[in-house]
């Protein structure tokens, strides 16, 4: 069951991680971007902080998943290092972008709310992990890199959410505030279990 369960969060991290992929090659609005309105596609700081969202949160699914196989870190320490470092980066440069699109989200306050919240706490805790390892505080930087990928795992979770939401008949636009929060706050839960079945310290 732990090798399965391994492999169900590789494959839905690197899935999602090669998603943003879609919105570069499909010349026309798809996905979420058929929510928004046409003045708001036109907008070249929206477009670039929608791209830098995507590309650099795709990144940070992708690099982050694997750091946290303690035989994998033991065996390329070097390389689990170097990987820390773009996935700070990408979280930190995603983060950012998120924090403007959130105020545009589709739906409203709520979601806006949401989605401006999770980039708060997005590079909170990721600057929180980093900062920590910087002083060698081991425990720290798992508590906290546990954490921060909980947060990045919130675009799987987000995906998996709205088509559910679709087959239960929901509207989006009803669905999407409540989604807003419901992709990463049961996520950071989750999290809070991981870090207490390791016996980690709760650093807040």
């Amino acid at each position: 069951m732990k090798k399965l369960g391994w492999i169900v969060f590789a494959f839905s991290a690197v899935s999602i991680g090669l998603f943003p992929i879609m919105y570069l090659v499909v010349q026309v609005p798809v996905g979420l971007l058929l929510t928004k309105s046409p003045e708001l596609l036109a907008s070249v700081l929206w477009k670039i902080a929608f791209y830098q969202h995507i590309i650099f949160g795709g990144l940070a699914l992708l690099v982050g998943w694997s750091q946290f196989s303690a035989q994998w870190r033991n065996r390329y320490t070097h390389v689990h290092r170097l990987l820390g470092k773009v996935y700070v980066g990408a979280c930190l440069l995603s983060g950012s972008a998120a924090l403007y699109l959130a105020y545009h989200a589709t739906s409203g306050a709520m979601a806006s709310l949401g989605f401006g919240s999770l980039g708060v706490l997005w590079i909170y805790t990721t600057l929180r992990a980093f900062f920590s390892i910087r002083k060698k505080q081991i425990n720290a930087h798992q508590t906290w890199m546990i954490r921060s990928y909980a947060l990045t795992f919130a675009a799987v979770t987000l995906r998996i959410l709205l088509p559910l939401s679709q087959v239960a008949g929901i509207n989006f636009y009803d669905a999407y505030p409540v989604i807003a929060w419901a992709s990463w706050v049961p996520n950071l839960l989750v999290a809070e279990w991981i870090v207490s079945r390791m016996r980690l310290p709760h650093f807040i």
